[in-house]
């Protein structure tokens, strides 16, 4: 089982680069990337919120379970 991380998807629909959307949640583009690719062993609460804050959408906008 897994997560999907879908921001890819949502930056496309928003027509928003990744680097805008870095510095929009005070986060580094290193860090985007690795939540993006789904790398990530964890995402914060407070980061999630920035994200569907600066992307306009839902956190299961966001995120997918895959079984």
């Amino acid at each position: 089982m897994s997560i999907i991380i879908n921001i890819d998807v949502m930056l496309a629909k928003r027509k928003m680069q990744s680097q805008e959307l870095a510095e929009k949640i005070g986060i580094t583009q290193a860090n985007l990337s690795i939540l993006k690719n789904g790398k990530a062993k964890a995402i914060k609460i407070s980061t999630l919120e920035a994200i569907c804050l600066a992307l306009d959408c839902q956190p299961g906008d966001i995120l997918e379970f895959k079984p």
